[in-house]
């Protein structure tokens, strides 16, 4: 039975726990110091209750946040000392983690000696001590290969002061190690806010009040949950999808499934990955937390109704995963380097595609995937001062799916972020890293075709202003680009090769891995774009024509995929009609 809690007050908490989050996030993006956080916002923040539950996250990345429960439970579960003023430093990806790159920071929330609340900040780092310069290993066999420092929830404070034998520890394997405790520092300060505004509210409210509160929350979000299943109709649904061929995976890459069941007399979704591969001899192996957190991102994206991101809600969706497997739970020491990226997106993308059989506007399309050069780990010595430097530029952004509503995003950066990662500014990191970009361009007929269209693909040129610069990077979508539903078309594959600026002689460099970019050649990266969703000869034609006037669509692909005729920036209302008309005729 529902608790009764004055609606008002419940929305003036609401509104101050999200309000606190974001308070975290401004934080955290003002003062950390590698790129990857403050510019291209690889990072969240969340609230977490006593009982490891999500309370807050406000625009907290749903790879970050949807799992973030486990981390609770691993401070409570390894720690029977927690006290006031310590904090923990946790990214071991076999317990509550996504990937050892992302340091997270619990900072136990005391409110008159009581334990009642965990503020948690999970920033992406830009070095975590891999083996190679990059926090994404994709080709590494097992964990020891990756190379990563793994911090199990080890305190890393006590009594609000560093514990220095971990800080130590990070400074000695961090090829940058002044740049990793900047943003440390940012990560626990962004903590400690969180800690300051809770007991803040609990003074003004009453820690009884507070307390009150997170069960009403819960049971509201979990109301509207089920009001949302309800609406829809029993299903059962399947949905598939294969990752390229990468290696460790075998040519035929890495073909993933899921059945979905939406049960409305029961308020309930269950998304069962279980019947999929075993862990992978290589990085691209899930974590519970991120394959949690993917199949959350799915179903939340293809529901009809925005819903509150936390426990309550999450208490109406079923997550079934299998130990041993590559989108479930992985076995020590499987890697699991690349945790948050290649087979995650294929799980976002399948779950919310699979929505889409329900009918007509419900689901989306897939969105692009991949860790093109435009957004690849740089690493080497700058020349100009001679400091190491080492981080994940965003400088290209792929191709969002087209929703039943609207066209894709091409700044969507990956379907695991939902569009909440930004581009990173050309001229701040032309000035941070010896790198010169010569163009950030959005490709034409690169989304896919739809009703509504996909995002359109990036193409970047950049050039090293030193003798190398190291990218490692990744490029996924080559053989299964982004799928349109309902009719929509799929999205143009991904690309990159390298030129020589001299001679203008094009090379071919290798779909992932490493590759030493020297002076005077220049790579060019494309993005893949979004699929499509719905029959293209349904799109308004205005739509078409105000695509062919900003270049997102050429004449060619207007006339011959949505059936437009137009001239000199004119529709032809009456060819177009009668072309349409007959195209449809014709299927």
């Amino acid at each position: 039975m529902a608790r009764e809690f004055d609606p008002v007050k419940l929305s003036v908490l609401a509104n101050a726990f999200d309000g606190i989050v974001r308070e975290m996030t401004n934080g955290l993006l003002r003062s950390a110091r590698s790129s990857v956080i403050n510019t291209a916002r690889d990072f969240s923040c969340a609230v977490l209750t006593a009982d490891n539950q999500l309370l807050a996250a406000a625009e907290g990345v749903p790879v970050h946040v949807f799992g973030a429960g486990p981390l609770g439970e691993d401070m409570v579960e390894l720690h029977d000392d927690i006290r006031e003023g310590d904090a923990f430093l946790h990214n071991d990806p076999y317990r509550g983690n996504s990937h050892a790159a992302d340091h997270v920071i619990l900072v136990p929330i005391f409110v008159g000696g009581r334990h009642v609340f965990t503020a948690v900040t999970k920033a992406h780092q830009a070095d975590c001590g891999n083996a190679i310069p990059t926090t994404f290993s994709a080709t590494a066999r097992d964990v020891y290969e990756e190379g990563a420092l793994i911090f199990p929830c080890v305190r890393v404070q006590r009594d609000y002061t560093d514990i220095e034998d971990i800080v130590r520890m990070c400074r000695v394997r961090i090829r940058v190690p002044d740049q990793w405790y900047g943003d440390y520092l940012a990560s626990v300060g962004a903590s400690r806010i969180a800690e300051r505004r809770v007991k803040e509210l609990a003074d003004k409210f009453g820690i009884d009040d507070l307390l009150e509160f997170v069960d009403a929350w819960f049971d509201y979000s979990e109301r509207l949950a089920v009001s949302a299943i309800e609406a829809l109709p029993a299903s059962v649904l399947t949905g598939s999808t294969s990752h390229d061929p990468f290696p460790g995976t075998g040519l035929g890459g890495v073909p993933l499934k899921t059945v979905v069941e939406v049960k409305p007399d029961q308020g309930r979704v269950t998304i069962d990955l279980r019947d999929n591969p075993d862990n992978l001899p290589n990085g691209l192996n899930l974590t519970r937390a991120t394959a949690i957190g993917s199949a959350l991102a799915g179903i939340l994206s293809g529901l009809p109704e925005s819903l509150p991101s936390n426990a309550g809600t999450f208490r109406r969706i079923d997550v079934l995963l299998r130990d041993g497997c590559a989108v479930g739970i992985p076995k020590h020491p499987f890697s699991c380097s690349s945790g948050t990226t290649n087979l995650a997106d294929r799980v976002v993308n399948m779950v919310q595609a699979a929505f889409a059989q329900i009918a007509d506007g419900y689901g989306t399309a897939e969105g692009a995937t991949g860790q093109a050069p435009a957004k690849s780990v740089i690493s080497g010595i700058d020349e100009r001062n001679g400091n190491a430097y080492v981080n994940q530029i965003l400088v290209g952004g792929v191709g969002g799916p087209a929703t039943p509503f609207v066209d894709g995003w091409p700044t969507y950066q990956r379907p695991v972020c939902g569009a909440l990662l930004y581009h990173d500014s050309v001229e701040v990191d032309e000035q941070r890293y010896p790198i010169l970009i010569h163009e950030r361009t959005l490709v034409a007929d690169t989304g896919g075709a739809g009703r509504q269209r996909g995002g359109l693909a990036t193409r970047v040129t950049m050039e090293p202003r030193v003798e190398s610069v190291t990218l490692t990077y990744g490029l996924e979508g080559l053989l299964n680009p982004p799928q349109g539903v309902r009719g929509g078309q799929g999205g143009a594959v991904p690309a990159a090769w390298v030129e020589d600026l001299a001679t203008g002689e094009r090379r071919e460099i290798p779909i992932v891995g490493r590759y030493d970019l020297l002076r005077g050649e220049k790579v060019v990266s494309v993005t893949p774009g979004g699929g499509g969703y719905g029959d293209p000869l349904e799109r308004e034609a205005l739509a078409v024509l105000d695509d062919l006037r900003e270049s997102r669509v050429t004449p060619e692909a207007a006339f011959a995929v949505y059936g437009v005729v137009a001239a000199d920036g004119v529709l032809d209302e009456v060819a177009t009609a009668k072309l349409r008309a007959q195209r449809l005729a014709a299927r």
